[in-house]
């Protein structure tokens, strides 16, 4: 299975920024955003969680399901809009509010979209899936 490395490192940075839950945008006492700070999601097993969750699952099953008619009758807005539902219902479940994690996640859809346009193997299984977008495991 091949992926385009440009399309799939953006998503697998986008993916472990996730991981790692969303970042403060401002420190709240001074209207300035925090240093940023680094973490290993392979020794934390955040990235794991997500993986396992059944929402990032739910996400998987829609995608399936937009390119069942193949990627040029994919209906990206109607994509998208049904992803950030989930993303909506997965914000609690880490701690975040579902604007929040919408908001976090809002361009991995369209960068699923594109990767499976280049790969569509991509969907063959869930494992491909995770390679895909949070790399290999």
């Amino acid at each position: 299975m091949t992926f385009s490395v440009r399309h799939r490192l953006a998503t697998c940075a986008l993916f472990a920024t996730l991981a790692l839950g969303a970042p403060a945008l401002a420190h709240p006492e001074h209207g300035k955003a925090p240093p940023p700070t680094t973490a290993n999601l392979q020794g934390a097993g955040e990235q794991q969680a997500w993986i396992n969750d059944p929402h990032m699952h739910a996400f998987y099953d829609l995608s399936r399901a937009a390119f069942a008619d193949g990627p040029a009758k994919v209906d990206v807005a109607g994509f998208e809009q049904k992803a950030f539902a989930i993303f909506r219902d997965f914000g609690p479940t880490m701690g975040m509010t579902p604007l929040k994690m919408q908001d976090h996640l809002k361009l991995i859809p369209r960068q699923v979209v594109k990767i499976v346009q280049d790969d569509p193997k991509v969907l063959d299984s869930y494992a491909n899936f995770v390679a895909a977008t949070f790399g290999p495991q």
